[in-house]
């Protein structure tokens, strides 16, 4: 199939009539937007742009939108420099089976309604994850990511930035960090879960359902802890403190490892106490 090919240098729109099975996106400063649809074909909206032009192009059902001299190997070494004077809104619309591919460096970058595998690259500049149903992969420099309502496999790696999933409903959630914090709130009504989750210096706070059906081990070298279920011991001498025990049939597990931040495990209230429950975590703080 022949390449074809488009150089983006003003706001401009494009729609693509061959299919697209994967869509690859690496932009310095601004936005990147992309959003699965049940079309087998994409369109494309770069609605800002400043700097050199965005290298557009269509092969084999791959779509790429990227500038020639940024690289997905290499993306993470790059670093936010202003005289780079790059800015770029795009937004994108793809098939929702595509697999995803987006880097971004000092830019924002929302992703949802995909079902394909994701990948996301960030440098600075926060990332949403939004109703995504397969394998996700997220890295940052010092970049958030906020994941809603995932409910594929989640890894995480980051040198600074946060994490916070909400209503996680995948089968796995392993996430690294050095100093960026952790907040996991676990779908109710999804399966058993494998949470591994390991930070030097964040903090790590996990809301899990009641009941709840997990293999617990947390533990914290310096830091507090708070304990939200009565079938769960803490234990510890000294600074070094640690959560561990078995809630319900114990099928899912939940690994998390602080030297020097704090954890707390809260307890989702059942369902019918959802529109009453104030927020506050249940348990004791050591």
């Amino acid at each position: 199939m022949p390449v074809s090919t488009w150089a983006v240098a003003e706001p401009q729109k494009l729609a693509f009539d061959a299919p697209v099975t994967a869509l690859k996106v690496r932009v310095v400063n601004g936005t990147v937007n992309v959003v699965g649809t049940d079309e087998p074909t994409a369109r494309l909206e770069v609605s800002a742009i400043e700097g050199p032009p965005l290298v557009v192009t269509h092969e084999d059902g791959v779509l790429t939108v990227a500038y020639e001299d940024l690289a997905w190997q290499n993306l993470l070494k790059w670093l936010d420099r202003k005289e780079w004077r790059r800015h770029a809104v795009v937004s994108l619309a793809v098939p929702a089976g595509s697999t995803v591919e987006v880097g971004v460096v000092g830019a924002g970058a929302f992703v949802s309604g995909v079902r394909g595998r994701t990948e996301v690259r960030g440098v600075t500049g926060d990332t949403t994850l939004v109703k995504l149903a397969g394998p996700v992969g997220a890295e940052t420099v010092s970049g958030s990511v906020e994941a809603q309502s995932v409910t594929g496999d989640l890894r995480f790696h980051s040198v600074s930035g946060d994490l916070t999933v909400v209503e996680g409903g995948g089968a796995s959630v392993k996430a690294e960090s050095v100093s960026g914090g952790m907040v996991l709130d676990v779908d109710p009504t999804g399966k058993p879960t494998d949470i591994r989750l390991t930070t030097v210096s964040g903090e790590i706070a996990i809301r899990l359902p009641h009941p709840a059906d997990a293999t617990v081990e947390a533990n914290t070298a310096s830091g507090s802890v708070s304990n939200g279920f009565e079938d769960l011991r803490v234990s510890g001498r000294w600074a070094a403190k640690k959560i561990t025990g078995t809630l319900g049939a114990g099928t899912g597990t939940l690994r998390a490892t602080t030297v020097s931040g704090s954890i707390a495990l809260l307890r989702r209230p059942p369902a019918a106490e959802e529109d009453s429950y104030d927020g506050e975590p249940t348990g004791k703080v050591l």
